[in-house]
């Protein structure tokens, strides 16, 4: 179990509500990652998704929801912290820059209380098969991801990204994205109220509307909130031996997955 060495605190936007929001980062000796809003407190597991449309969203009897967590799961997981109370002003998380990047650097910069890694191994093949959609997770000696996504986008129709543990520093820094021609009606649904230049990454019909940070960012971003929504099943999945293939999916078919997958996930001894 790891969590922080001291107390942390982080302020941006919400994404999805263009609300400012404060997350306060409180260390604990109990395992799991708990949000706090208002009079309630809510487990970030997988049993508590109440909503994977657009992002992904906890709540229970005491917290309705709190929005946008798996840019912070992801976070959390890559660097191996699994107790936190988290304590927030707004019922979204802050959206940083549109990736893990900005909680990650947070993390370090705190410092990160000693851990012992943990490895499981998969009991037996996963597969999630949907039409065109699947996510399949296979038992493997070493961590792998590729990642398919067939967008209407010059650099993304067919497009497959793979990723080793060597490979995680461009996927940590990976932002969220979208269709620039989308947003107005998003956000006339209620989402992406706060998206912006400099936290997220417009897609048009020949280019982007900000500059990458790497090749395949959009599809790099797909690993990084897969790894978020895959550590709900309250292990990190980097720490799996396991090969991770996945086509044209999103947050409700990573839930699905994991959910499949709680049950074959086993610690080594």
């Amino acid at each position: 179990m790891a969590t922080l060495k001291k107390t942390a605190t982080f302020t941006s936007v919400g994404l999805m509500t263009g609300k400012d929001c404060t997350a306060t980062l409180e260390p604990s000796d109990k395992k799991g990652i708990r949000y706090h809003f208002e009079d309630g407190v809510v487990e970030g597991t997988i049993e508590n998704v109440v909503s994977t449309d657009h992002c992904v969203v906890f709540g229970n009897k005491e917290v309705k929801k709190i929005m946008l967590t798996e840019h912070f799961s992801a976070a959390c997981a890559i660097c191996g912290i699994d107790a936190l109370d988290v304590y927030l002003t707004h019922y979204e998380m802050p959206i940083g820059d549109g990736s893990s990047k900005p909680w990650v650097d947070l993390f370090k910069k705190t410092g990160i209380t000693n851990q012992e890694k943990e490895v499981y191994t998969i009991k037996e093949p996963v597969y999630y098969l949907n039409g065109k959609t699947h996510c399949v997770v296979l038992p493997s000696d070493n961590f792998r991801i590729t990642y398919g996504v067939n967008y209407n986008h010059p650099e993304l129709t067919n497009r497959w990204v793979s990723m080793e543990l060597k490979e995680l520093d461009k996927v940590i820094e990976a932002r969220t994205f979208g269709y620039l021609k989308e947003l107005k009606m998003l956000q006339l649904m209620g989402f992406a109220r706060g998206a912006r230049e400099d936290n997220a990454v417009g897609m048009t019909d020949d280019g982007y509307t900000t500059k990458l940070r790497s090749q395949y960012e959009p599809v790099k971003h797909k690993i990084l909130d897969l790894i978020g929504d895959f550590s709900l099943t309250g292990t990190i999945p980097l720490n799996w031996k396991a090969e991770i293939i996945v086509k044209e999916a999103g947050h409700t078919v990573h839930y699905k997955t994991a959910l499949m997958l709680k049950d074959k996930i086993i610690k080594e001894k």
